[in-house]
C-alpha cells in the first residue's frame, strides 16, 4: 500500500499569471517518474496537496481535466507562506504533489442531465476541470445543455480568459460571464453579481437539471435562495467546500463538520447533505 503522506515528485513545466494583480498563477506539473503518472488517477472535482520541502503543503483543487494527459494543473492564490514560496519558484523547479484526494462530482449521476455551473472568483478552478471534461469530444454527448455562470470582481480578475473566450464561441455551451464592476467601454458581457446573473440566466430546475456551485461563501449564501426560487431540489444542488483542510485524509480532524470530514467525505456535498450537518461551513 502506498504511503498516503508521501507525495509524488513533479517538475514545474509552465507558469501562467492569470490575473492583473498577479496573485493567481496556474502551475503545470509533469511527473518525474512515468509510473507515478499512471497511479495518479483522478476525476474532476478532486483536490491534491502541493508539497514543498521545508515549507509545508497546501490543499488545492485540481484545475486540469482527467481528459488532459501528461500533466496536472493547479491555480494557486498567493496568500500564505507555502503559496508565496510557490509563486517565487521557476520552471523546471521540483516539488511534490500528494493525492488525488477527496471525492469528485457525481459524474455517473450527472450523465444524461442538464448541467448548470455557477462559480465565482478563485473557486472556478475545479469548475474549469469539469467544463473541459464535459466538452471533451468523447464526453460531450453524455450531457444535455451546459450553462456556465462565472463571475469575478473585474475583467482583470477573470481566470482562464483565453479558454473562456473560446468556450464563448461554441454552440454546445451557454456562457454567462459577469463582473461586479467595470469601466471598460469594450466590455461585452454581463455586469452584476453572480446571484443576480443566475436569476436572469439559469434555466429552471427540474429532475433533469443539476447545479454545481463553487465560490466564496457570500456568493453561495445569496445564490442558494435563487436556486430555490428556480425550483432546484436540494439534492440537485452540488457544492464543494474547503473547510480548514490540512492532512487531506481525515486524520488531523481540522476540517470536520459534525461527523463528516471535508477532505475525506467531501469536498463535494449536495445541499441536502449539508442541510443535515451543523452550520460550520
Amino acid at each position: 500500500m502506498k504511503n498516503p503522506y508521501l507525495p509524488y515528485p513533479v517538475r514545474i513545466d509552465e507558469i501562467v499569471t492569470e490575473t492583473e494583480d498577479k496573485n493567481l498563477r496556474t502551475f503545470k506539473f509533469v511527473f518525474l517518474n512515468p509510473g507515478d503518472q499512471k497511479e495518479f488517477v483522478y476525476q474532476a472535482g478532486q483536490f491534491a496537496e502541493l508539497s514543498i520541502a521545508g515549507k509545508g503543503e497546501i490543499p488545492i483543487g485540481i484545475a486540469s481535466s482527467p481528459t488532459e494527459k501528461g500533466f496536472l494543473s493547479f491555480t494557486v492564490n498567493r496568500v500564505g507562506q507555502v503559496t508565496t514560496h510557490l509563486h517565487s519558484m521557476k520552471v523546471n523547479d521540483t516539488m511534490g504533489v500528494r493525492g488525488p484526494l477527496g471525492n469528485a462530482y457525481p459524474w455517473e449521476i450527472l450523465e444524461g442531465k442538464n448541467i448548470v455551473i455557477i462559480g465565482g472568483g478563485f473557486a472556478f478552478t475545479t469548475l474549469r476541470s469539469s467544463i473541459v471534461y464535459m466538452l471533451d469530444p468523447k464526453n460531450r454527448s453524455k450531457f444535455k445543455d451546459i450553462h456556465v455562470i462565472y463571475g469575478a470582481r473585474t475583467p482583470g480578475m477573470l481566470l482562464y480568459r483565453n479558454e473562456v473566450a473560446q468556450w464563448e464561441k461554441r454552440k454546445d455551451i451557454h456562457m454567462h460571464i459577469t463582473v461586479d464592476v467595470t469601466d471598460d467601454p469594450d466590455w461585452a458581457y454581463n455586469v452584476g453579481f453572480v446571484p443576480t446573473i443566475t436569476e436572469q440566466k439559469a434555466p429552471a430546475g427540474d429532475d433533469d437539471t443539476y447545479a454545481i456551485v463553487c465560490g466564496p461563501p457570500i456568493m453561495i449564501k445569496f445564490t442558494q435562495p435563487i436556486l430555490d426560487d428556480l425550483g432546484y431540489a436540494q439534492d440537485h444542488i452540488i457544492m464543494s467546500l474547503e473547510n480548514r483542510m490540512k492532512c487531506g485524509i481525515g486524520m488531523c480532524g481540522r476540517c470536520n463538520i459534525g461527523k463528516e470530514f471535508v477532505c475525506k467525505d467531501g469536498p463535494v456535498f449536495t445541499l441536502a447533505q449539508l442541510t443535515d450537518l451543523p452550520k460550520e461551513y
